[in-house]
């Protein structure tokens, strides 16, 4: 299976507390709900066209228990998400969790890098990791996640924790894919490629051309 990593994030790579005021108000943080006002069908559409290639879903404790709370509550028929979120087998990378309720649940100790590098040696499509923005930092550093996407809002936050941190290894991405919905998200799809190359700019004759585009 492929690993890949569905992330929200603000302009300033602040992925907390997207979806309320009172979603994660954790180290002081008091500026969540920052998704929400830029939800649009095209973003739903496309989110949902993601899941849909789902054959289990990886989830850090934190971000497990509040979707084990939330979505069993959820009884819309025309919801998009809910029949595959509850559904799918479900895999907590946890050193503490001891009751996994949302089943089907799987707890994953020990070395977590490892046991997500057996999952992914199954046969399926893909391992989708959502949201576990501190897990998908330690998977991202294992060279263990092959895809990213990115959903971004206009948004500068100023505070609360960021997915890429300060301290991080360097990864490098290219851009598969990128949209922009009518409200304001902008929608980026990047793989995972080798480390990221580093150059000194020589003049606008020394650009590689297969990089440029003629206008």
């Amino acid at each position: 299976m492929r690993l890949t990593l569905t992330q929200f994030v603000t302009l300033d790579g602040v992925y907390q507390g997207p979806g309320s005021p009172d979603e994660d108000p954790s180290d002081g943080f008091t500026r969540g709900g920052w998704m929400v006002p830029h939800m649009d069908q095209t973003f739903i559409a496309q989110a949902a066209a993601w899941l849909a290639e789902a054959d289990a879903l990886l989830l850090g404790r934190r971000t497990y228990e509040a979707f084990a709370d939330a979505w069993p509550r959820i009884t819309d028929p025309d919801d998009p998400f809910t029949e595959q979120m509850n559904g799918l087998p479900k895999y907590v990378a946890s050193q503490t969790l001891t009751d996994a309720t949302w089943s089907p649940s799987t707890v994953l100790r020990g070395d977590i890098a490892a046991q997500v590098a057996q999952l992914k040696a199954r046969p399926g499509r893909e391992l989708q990791l959502h949201g576990s923005a501190r897990l998908a930092q330690t998977l991202l550093a294992a060279g263990l996640i092959d895809e990213v996407r990115l959903v971004v809002t206009p948004t500068v936050l100023g505070q609360g924790r960021r997915l890429f941190p300060t301290e991080g290894p360097a990864v490098g991405l290219r851009v598969t894919s990128n949209s922009t919905t009518a409200g304001g998200l902008m929608i980026l799809v990047l793989q995972t490629t080798s480390p990221p190359e580093f150059a000194t700019y020589d003049g606008v004759s020394s650009l590689n051309p297969s990089a440029t585009t003629d206008r």
